[in-house]
């Protein structure tokens, strides 16, 4: 019988736990049809449907304005999502590495970046770096910042691939001669990473909304952009519900697009042969370690 994919992240409900869920879809679609209904009609009520406030966006120059914060945001995101997973999975085997220090200080680095809100380090990127004359061009005041945070994030979503493998698939690779990081590299590594590729694309479709924060670094983005127009056309909750279907569009080919690569890898690649379960007495697993 065919598995669901998410059947790795969680236990397949029951018939009492499938009607639970379904009557939560519904009350779920039912409230947000309700909201939903409720705002155009106060929409309706103050104007804001009215068609001359919606023609403007049906020109070609107000999308060209906001297609070049579109593709300030898709930049943003891609330099980050490129230097933050490269580095993440640094840290992860960083992390699980049997070397002490080093451990310990990707653990830190881990740890403290988890917990620092991503506005400060740009603060810090903005007002305390250039005192000490550090001066960096207004793309990477964006961009280090994003990708300290999101590389903590990464390299934890990694490291929880890594420790749900069996430990049979290490053991496996040291069984053909590989060394650690051979097999870390050609066995572990590609395996941990489509397991949790849902993730990645979750923590993706983060990033990508985080780059809005740009506008605090007077970055050429999306969200800045449309700021800008808004205060120009008045055109305030118009604008706004414009960009918000952009962002949709956006992280909806992104999700579509993960879940196309997902079911392929999965279809090549070779099952992953299920965890024996522990014996009453037996010594626990151990993580693997780099």
């Amino acid at each position: 019988m065919r598995q669901p994919e998410t059947a790795h992240l969680y236990d397949e409900p029951g018939p009492r736990g499938r009607r639970r869920i379904r009557i939560a879809s519904v009350v779920s679609v039912l409230v947000f049809a309700g909201v939903v209904a409720l705002m155009l009609r106060q929409f309706a009520s103050r104007g804001q449907l009215d068609a001359d406030r919606w023609t403007p966006f049906l020109s070609w120059p107000i999308w060209e304005y906001l297609l070049v914060g579109l593709r300030g945001t898709l930049l943003a995101a891609a330099v980050v999502a490129v230097l933050g997973g490269a580095l993440g999975v640094l840290l992860a085997l960083g992390r699980l590495s049997p070397i002490r220090p080093l451990r310990w200080l990707c653990t830190g680095f881990i740890e403290v970046f988890r917990t620092l809100p991503v506005l400060l380090l740009i603060y810090l990127m903005l007002f305390g770096l250039p005192a000490y004359g550090i001066n960096l061009p207004v793309l990477w005041k964006l961009v280090v910042p994003l990708t300290i945070a999101n590389a903590a994030a990464f390299a934890e979503i990694v490291r929880a691939g890594v420790l749900s493998l069996p430990r049979g698939q290490t053991e496996a690779g040291y069984s053909l001669g590989m060394r650690r990081l051979q097999v870390m590299r050609a066995v572990v590594l590609p395996q941990a990473l489509r397991a949790v590729t849902p993730s990645l694309v979750v923590q993706l479709v983060s990033l990508l909304k985080d780059t809005s924060l740009g506008y605090v670094v007077a970055f050429t983005e999306l969200l800045y952009r449309a700021q800008v127009l808004s205060a120009y056309n008045r055109l305030l909750i118009q604008t706004f519900l414009v960009v918000t279907l952009v962002y949709l569009v956006v992280n909806g080919l992104l999700s579509a697009l993960a879940s196309r690569l997902r079911r392929r890898t999965t279809r090549t690649a070779a099952p992953i042969a299920p965890a024996t379960p522990a014996q009453p007495g037996a010594p626990a697993v151990e993580a693997p370690r780099v």
